[in-house]
């Protein structure tokens, strides 16, 4: 029997989401109580599948392992970027998945690179297609400490020339369709064989011949197992994915066989909820069994070169039967339950961005002949500027490029050009044409990367590219009436949100109102720097004024402002922000309107303030949205208050009758329903970020709850809950022996197992886990030993295991 190898990739990837002006991802709703859609599709597959459980027959976990260590994957580097920062304890789970990967499979790691932002590579010009392929392996070195040895292609959208460009950066390969594969012949036959339809043998490598000379192996992935996975439940047992897996397998085949299948990443556990474990159990029976051998694609290339050649349809795509269209025009490819909706406007936004690459390009060359040696070249090389924007790599890049020293202005310049051209890439991140609806968040997204390049065009060069850009953006139609088109998605969705540094002035002024703010603040990449700040307050009327430097940490642009801002109340503000003309000036303004909120005359207040720093400039609207959020809580926390104070006290003196209403099993009058749910939810919340934990008051509060029969607001309990489990879990890991701690959460997680809902008990399992592996060895032998401290603690350890569902022993 020939040798057989099981390889299963995951495509793990999310869409930039971050502001184009900010860099960072603001809040979203839709992601709650998570903070947005990384965060919770981190919680739900990228943190699990770094510590999946597998389970004994009663539940329990026996063993917690490293998915990403034993399958073939790729992460996108904007992803990645987002996740260094955001989670790094699992980006390193990550990187060293890969380290664990060159030591399982021959030195081969199981990380592949990605093209740098998802663009569909088949649709971009090739200048594009080069920096996303150069911007990709970059990356990818940077991260993980070696040169890829191959990249996956967005969507695995694929032409000749991508596919020269691969061979060309020293990329041994890359993983397609079956569908995408048209022929095939025995390296050095004459005669092809047609296998169009995804009737190619996935279980080999081929070789590709280039017009260069060059060649390039792919991999044709298994469909109709990985479709399984994705789309037909083959993860709701990891048996039947064994199965399924090793079923592939074929007796008449005389060569080395690789059973492989690749889907989207976040199919393990996001998609599917514990899809993570399905694929921990397969792996670990796959590897226990020895019926095959796990591998991945680096490994198996060495060890079985190809020795079938195979022709493949340019411009197709594993998403989109009818090639690359479904990113360029309305082919009827959609996500469904939109009847009646069309996507005729993914037409027109394509051709209004191939407008705007192609008229933003002669400008940033001819510019950027002026500063650098070869503008491409540089932009090629930007990268590492995204990598560390710390200024003395950012100096030592310019060093390198500059054709002459640059000044302070020339350097703004320098950076502000290389930024147009990033987010002229950005632009054509793939998700913003996959999904049915113009205004849908990831098209949003992709028209504001737009923005942000016009306007950088317009810093730049002073052209007026906006109008005509929106002309043709207007040609792009939404399904929804009130939105109707492209321009008018520009005006609602992109215009509001960008941001030039008066803004960020106008952004600290009113923070101002409701923190006190150091003589240096981050405001997201941009510094301000406090120059003079005065606050005056009278009763709920607030007056802030000052001067500050603002600088952005992205292209170093900055300005000095003024600004004052009146504060009568809620969300009554009325001020604004100018350039800082001279002292003499500023300092007599800022008498005339201290004077005049001495004297107590708002009306000359509010007279002084807007004719002096503009009318009407400030709305909380217009704040960024996190911080909108953080001030609107500190708005509303006395109406709130106020509210919570006639709820409770409408509760606590009906709280009798409300319980004789239930025990004569009479519905709860919706009034009194309403008073019980939201004083019983608030004191539960209340208790549950306590500190100490005070378990016989939350219980007392459960028991109530359940006698009046009022509904919790579980996502919120269950959150709180499982913070504080998790802040228990690593106090005990940092002080691992102390008995006081494990006692602690001990009972805490004896609690989760009562409470009236799901807890995800996922971090404090995965550190007991850890102890379990390093300091339970050490204190049962102390305990052995007769040590009565070192036998309470195993005890202790052992008890709170149960309450975890881990098995010690």
């Amino acid at each position: 029997m020939s040798e057989r190898y099981i390889s299963i990739h995951g495509h793990f990837y999310q869409p930039p989401r971050e502001d184009p002006w900010l860099e960072a991802i603001e809040v979203q709703d839709s992601a709650y109580p998570y903070h947005d859609w990384n965060e919770r599709v981190t919680a739900e597959s990228y943190a699990p599948n770094g510590a999946s459980r597998i389970l004994d027959g009663e539940g329990r976990i026996l063993k917690i392992v490293n998915n990403y260590a034993r399958i073939s994957f790729d992460f996108g580097p904007t992803l990645l970027s987002w996740m260094r920062e955001k989670v790094p304890t699992i980006y390193q789970t990550i990187l060293e998945a890969d380290k664990q990967s060159q030591k399982r499979f021959s030195g081969h790691g199981s990380a592949l690179a990605q093209a740098y932002n998802h663009m569909i590579l088949p649709l971009a010009n090739h200048r594009d297609k080069r920096t996303q392929i150069r911007w990709g392996i970059g990356d990818f070195e940077y991260r993980f400490g070696r040169p890829p040895e191959g990249m996956w292609l967005p969507e695995t959208a694929v032409d000749l020339e991508t596919l020269e460009l691969l061979a060309q950066h020293g990329l041994q390969f890359t993983i397609l369709s079956p569908n995408q594969a048209r022929r095939v012949r025995p390296i050095g036959g004459r005669a092809w064989r047609d296998i169009s339809g995804g009737r190619i043998d996935p279980s080999r490598a081929y070789r590709l011949r280039l017009a260069s000379g060059r060649q390039i192996s792919l991999f044709f992935y298994d469909g109709p197992i990985s479709r399984a996975v994705a789309f037909e439940g083959l993860l709701s047992k990891g048996e039947d994915l064994v199965s399924r897996l090793l079923g592939a397998f074929s007796d008449s085949r005389d060569w080395a066989q690789l059973v492989h299948i690749a889907t989207d990443g976040e199919t393990y556990g996001h998609h599917h909820r514990h899809g993570d474990m399905a694929l921990a159990y397969a792996l670990e029976h796959l590897e226990s069994d020895q019926v095959a051998k796990l591998t991945n694609y680096g490994a198996y290339l060495e060890a079985y070169p190809p020795t079938q050649e195979v022709q493949i349809f340019e411009n197709s795509s594993w998403s989109c039967p009818h090639g690359v269209e479904r990113w360029r025009s309305n082919c009827g490819c959609n996500t469904g339950g939109h009847p009646g909706w069309t996507q005729e406007w993914r037409g027109p936004l394509r051709s209004a961005l191939d407008w705007l690459r192609d008229t933003l390009a002669p400008g940033y060359e001819e510019k950027g002949r002026e500063l650098f040696k070869d503008p491409w070249q540089a932009r090629d090389d930007y990268l590492s500027v995204i990598l560390d924007r710390s200024a003395e790599n950012v100096d030592r890049f310019l060093g390198a490029q500059a054709s002459h020293p640059l000044s302070d202005e020339e350097v703004t310049r320098a950076l502000k050009l290389l930024e147009l051209q990033r987010h002229a890439m950005l632009m054509y991140t793939s998700c913003g044409w996959f999904f049915d609806e113009l205004t849908g968040v990831e098209t949003v997204q992709v028209i504001q990367y737009a923005g942000r390049a016009l306007q950088l065009a317009q810093e730049l060069f002073g052209d007026h590219l906006e109008s005509e850009f929106l002309e043709r953006l207007e040609l792009a139609k939404s399904n929804i009436p009130e939105h109707r088109d492209g321009r008018l998605t520009y005006e609602k969705f992109v215009r509001p949100v960008m941001v030039d540094l008066p803004k960020v002035g106008a952004h600290y002024a009113v923070n101002s109102l409701f923190e006190t703010l150091g003589p240096e603040t981050r405001i997201y990449c941009y510094t301000v720097s406090r120059e003079d700040y005065k606050l005056l307050s009278a009763g709920k009327a607030k007056l802030g004024l000052g001067r500050a430097k603002i600088t952005s940490e992205i292209t170093r642009e900055s300005a000095r402002v003024t600004f004052g801002v009146l504060h009568l109340g809620d969300q009554n503000l009325s001020g604004g922000v100018q350039e800082f003309h001279d002292e003499p000036s500023y300092n007599a303004l800022i008498e005339k309107i201290t004077e005049a909120f001495g004297r107590g005359d708002f009306p000359d207040l509010i007279h002084l303030v807007d004719n002096n720093f503009g009318p009407g400039t400030y709305t909380l609207k217009l704040l960024f949205r996190d911080e909108q959020r953080k001030i609107l809580r500190i708005i509303l926390e006395a109406a709130l208050s106020e509210a919570e104070a006639v709820y409770r006290h409408f509760y606590e003196n009906h709280a009798p009758l409300m319980a004789f209403v239930a025990a004569v099993g009479m519905p709860q009058p919706r009034r009194f329903q309403i008073a019980a749910e939201f004083t019983l939810n608030a004191d539960l919340q209340r208790a549950l970020e306590a500190e100490p934990l005070d378990l016989a008051r939350i219980k007392a509060l459960l028991e109530e709850q359940k006698r009046l029969n009022t509904a919790l607001d579980v996502p919120t309990l269950e959150f709180a809950l499982r913070r504080k489990l998790e802040a228990m879990a690593e106090r005990l890991r940092a002080r691992p022996t102390e008995l006081p701690l494990l006692e602690e959460l001990e009972s805490a997680a004896a609690f989760a197992r009562q409470v009236p809902f799901d807890v995800n008990l996922w971090l404090p399992q995965n550190l007991y886990y850890q102890m379990m592996e390093t300091v339970y060895p050490e204190m049962r032998e102390r305990a052995e030993r007769g040590e009565e401290t070192a036998q309470a603690w195993v005890q202790h350890f052992r008890t709170l295991g149960e309450s975890l569902r881990v098995r010690v022993e």
